[in-house]
């Protein structure tokens, strides 16, 4: 039996190898009096997990949360952690100065890594050749007795939904690759606690049921431009066009979208075939009945089965154009009005200061020029002039 351990870290009261609570063994610099220690949830992050999930061997961190796997007493690390994210251990990443003096009951941190299992050559991570890394090593899984019950195991470890079909490939001489006891499997155990090494040409390829990668949703319309696809809101004007746009990645040739509209007291449905992977829906004019929350369901058939994938929400709000011109003929009175009456008051106190000068003064206040650049601007023509 092979067997490798980390000395520093350990994940304790979880479900596998890869999950519980954090513990770090303290005092590495002394032998006789080492003990390991809890670390406190504001002291832990993103990049610190990924290190630890890589110093035990598993996948990427899926899960951080503080008491997960249950509570504990002291002792608490007492340093905050500072991983770049690319350490191998977590002991080599910096840590804080100053020492912690209390955590909060329930804040123990609980790490759930993902097994180290990938699907690669698909146009997708949800497809493709099983692989699994053990003792270091990628290899491909051999395809023996593989049901779509155990494909859902790896579905799942994935976040991929539910396995859809399993496919066996023939490759032309045999290779080191991983066999699986699925007794192991379905009694509950991991995926990387149920291998066993060996050589063969059979491999095996699984398809999930989240495909597709998720489509994007946008909206253009002739008075406000493009909206775009990461807002969650945008504007038309009554009457006038607006276009939504559904698109996705390059993955696959073919499929269509259909766009879903939801009001407060309507739904409808529009459909189009998928042209370079993207679909316009025009609306040739916004009506109040055209006001609600609009999202791209992109469709696909492919190896056998019809795959979907829904986008984001987005929500649109028609505008009623009579306010706004309401208010932009408000605006050209006010201006009228103010242009008037400055012209009777300058006309009044001509005898007293210049109107020519009071404007220029006024208008150089409107575009942010001091007045007294301008007259020295003029004597430096007429000092030219004079030369």
């Amino acid at each position: 039996m092979d067997l490798t351990c980390s000395d520093s870290v350990r994940l304790v009261n979880g479900t596998s190898l890869c999950s519980g609570r954090l513990e770090v063994k303290s005092n590495q610099s002394n032998q006789s009096n080492q003990w390991w220690s809890s670390v406190c949830e504001d002291d832990f992050d993103q990049q610190d997990a990924e290190v630890v999930c890589r110093e035990l061997g598993c996948g990427a961190p899926s899960v951080l949360q503080g008491a997960l796997y249950g509570e504990v007493e002291a002792p608490m690390w007492t340093k905050e952690f500072q991983c770049g994210g690319h350490e191998s251990a977590l002991l080599d990443c910096r840590s804080s100065g100053s020492d912690r003096n209390t955590c909060s009951p329930g804040k123990a941190v609980g790490l759930t890594c993902s097994e180290p299992v990938r699907l690669v050559g698909g146009a997708s991570r949800c497809a493709g050749t099983l692989e699994v890394k053990h003792q270091g090593d990628w290899r491909p899984v051999e395809d023996s007795f593989w049901s779509l019950k155990t494909a859902a195991v790896v579905c799942r470890d994935l976040d991929c939904g539910s396995a859809i079909s399993i496919r066996q490939r023939k490759e032309s001489s045999e290779r080191s690759v991983w066999r699986i006891n699925f007794i192991c499997v379905h009694s509950g155990s991991t995926l990387r606690g149920c291998l066993t090494s060996g050589s063969s040409s059979s491999i095996v390829d699984l398809t999930c049921s989240d495909l597709l990668l998720q489509p994007i949703i946008s909206v253009s319309s002739s008075m406000y431009g493009v909206s775009e696809a990461q807002q969650q809101g945008a504007r038309a004007l009554r009457r006038s066009t607006f276009t939504i746009l559904c698109s996705i990645q390059p993955q696959y040739p073919r499929g269509f979208f259909q766009l879903t509209f939801t009001s407060s007291n309507s739904a409808h449905n529009y459909t189009q075939p998928a042209v370079n992977h993207s679909a316009h829906f025009l609306f040739p004019a916004a009506e109040p009945v055209h006001q609600g929350s609009y999202s791209c369901v992109y469709h696909l058939y492919v190896f056998n089965h019809t795959f979907s994938s829904e986008s984001r929400l987005l929500s649109i709000t028609v505008l009623d154009p009579l306010p706004l011109i309401i208010k932009s003929i408000v605006l050209l009175l006010t201006l009228l009005v103010v242009n008037v009456a400055l012209y009777f008051y300058c006309k009044a106190s001509r005898g007293r200061m210049p109107c020519r000068q009071k404007n220029t003064e006024l208008d150089h206040y409107i575009l942010g020029v001091p007045a007294a650049e301008e007259e020295e601007e003029e004597e430096e023509e007429g000092a030219q002039g004079a030369e």
